[in-house]
């Protein structure tokens, strides 16, 4: 998993890029050791055997948000070697910047156009849903939830002319019920993170991934490919955010229910 393929200085921030450079190399790596990169829909119909078989080496690149430098740094390497990817798209951010970043200091990372992204598919990259507007979709009422999720399809579909098949959770954030309204949508596969391998036994709407950090060098890129860290920083940093996001999750939950019926109890009193 990675979001953007640039170089940052933002404390908060630069953990979710990776220098071109380092990028370029990583792509290189796997040309080189005869990694096959599949997207993601690939993955699931090899899962159902719906006429796609597994490579040897399979690897699934996924790219989230929608960043411009995808089109800028990240197709052309795509390109050199024949590589496919997987690019989850926040579709209220199209042609504009990346104003849900604003609380950060990123709020004005340029965000891909209608036609740029018309041309990447047209490599045979796929397109898949990232939300309309990058909400933390398990804390959303659910017809808000329903609404953010299905737009998002809607108007890649029309803009794109081709049917969208995957879905990423932005921050990864799912319940059963928001997975139950993917499924709903017509859409076959959902990713969050989970800091884990994925395999095909994963559930295809809680799809695994692990991210890489802007400090994966080769090294470490490597050994996460076999689902090992050569890093024990890394190892730490896993195993934290594996046991946090639970504790963090239901923190946010309460946190949203007890605004809601803030907001309620308001409107009562007016």
């Amino acid at each position: 998993m990675y979001h953007s393929i640039s170089w940052s200085s933002n404390s908060r921030f630069k953990q979710f890029t990776v220098p071109p450079v380092v990028f370029a190399e990583q792509m290189a790596y796997l040309y080189n050791h005869q990694y096959t990169p599949i997207t993601v829909t690939q993955f699931i119909n090899a899962r159902s055997k719906n006429g796609f078989a597994l490579p040897e080496r399979p690897v699934v690149l996924t790219f989230d948000d929608g960043f411009a430098d995808f089109f800028t740094e990240v197709l052309p390497v795509l390109k050199r070697y024949g590589f496919v990817a997987t690019l989850y798209v926040a579709t209220a951010f199209i042609n504009g910047t990346s104003h849900w970043l604003q609380h950060i200091g990123e709020g004005a990372r340029l965000m891909l156009t209608w036609d740029q992204l018309i041309e990447i598919c047209a490599s045979g990259v796929e397109c898949g849903a990232h939300s309309h507007s990058h909400p933390q979709l398990d804390t959303l009422p659910h017809f808000i939830a329903r609404d953010e999720i299905i737009r998002s399809k809607r108007l890649l579909v029309h803009y794109l002319c081709q049917e969208i098949f995957s879905f990423a959770y932005p921050y990864g954030y799912h319940t059963a019920r928001v997975r139950q309204l993917a499924l709903e949508a017509g859409y076959t596969s959902a990713c969050a993170v989970r800091h884990a391998m994925s395999s095909v036994t994963d559930d295809p709407f809680s799809l695994a991934r692990i991210m890489v950090r802007a400090d994966s060098n080769i090294e470490e890129f490597a050994a996460l490919l076999i689902g090992r860290s050569s890093s024990p920083a890394i190892a730490v940093y896993k195993i934290y955010a594996r046991a946090r996001t639970p504790v963090w999750q239901l923190v946010r939950r309460c946190a949203a229910s007890a605004t809601q019926y803030l907001q309620e109890r308001r409107l009562a009193w007016h």
